[in-house]
């Protein structure tokens, strides 16, 4: 799950950045409101950590401007005012989601659990196919009852590919969703890890999900 932090803070950036990337979220991270509205168009985030006072344009002013251009990414907004005329111009805005600053970090990962599900239309974090189980809280799968052991980066694909079952994902949409913009990898990198992907997934077992749709990408799904 890729996100964009906005934090204007350098040490909270960094700290937000490194404990999103041990928790296991690909990270963007910028320190100001003009920067986030260069990176927004060039990425397909899950969802956005933005703080409230940025300098020069705000991050009320960076909300708006997603909502205006149609972008409904779920919006996590992080302030120090905790007054409800705050929060309500927040959740006004088009902010999904409101934390006061100075906050847990479980609690940030949990608020976000929450909007990653709402925004998938999903009411748990597991999530299934056929006889495929992934827990993406846990990061465990199962297929068929059997424990599958995938790579960091293999269970990230795999996320996507389930959170968005039966979408035909072109290469360079699962590229982008799962590396942030610092990854300088080759460009066949999703084949080579949808390879790993069907040898642990399919290969023996039955029915195949991992499906290549020529000249488009992959989906995973169940055909009868």
């Amino acid at each position: 799950m890729r996100l964009l932090v906005v934090e204007d803070e350098p040490d909270l950036n960094r700290l937000l950045k490194k404990r999103l990337e041990e928790a296991h979220y690909s990270v963007d991270a910028c320190l100001t409101g003009s920067d986030a509205l260069d990176c927004l168009p060039g990425a397909e985030y899950d969802a956005v950590v933005l703080d409230v006072m940025l300098p020069g344009i705000s991050g009320l002013e960076v909300l708006r401007r997603m909502r205006n251009a149609g972008n409904g990414v779920p919006v996590l907004l992080l302030t120090a005012r905790d007054g409800i005329e705050d929060r309500v111009t927040g959740l006004d805005a088009g902010a999904d989601d409101y934390l006061v600053k100075p906050f847990a970090f479980d609690e940030l990962l949990a608020r976000l659990r929450v909007l990653l599900r709402r925004a998938g239309g999903h009411t748990s974090d597991v999530l299934t196919l056929a006889d495929l189980t992934v827990d993406c809280t846990a990061r465990t799968v199962r297929r068929g009852g059997e424990p599958v052991a995938l790579s960091s980066r293999e269970f990230d694909i795999l996320e996507y590919l389930i959170r968005n079952q039966g979408v035909v994902l072109s290469r360079e949409r699962i590229s982008r969703h799962v590396w942030n913009y610092d990854y300088e990898g080759g460009s066949n990198v999703v084949d080579v890890y949808i390879r790993y992907l069907r040898k642990k997934l399919d290969e023996g077992r039955g029915p195949r999900l991992i499906h290549t749709v020529r000249g488009a990408g992959y989906v995973l799904r169940e055909e009868v």
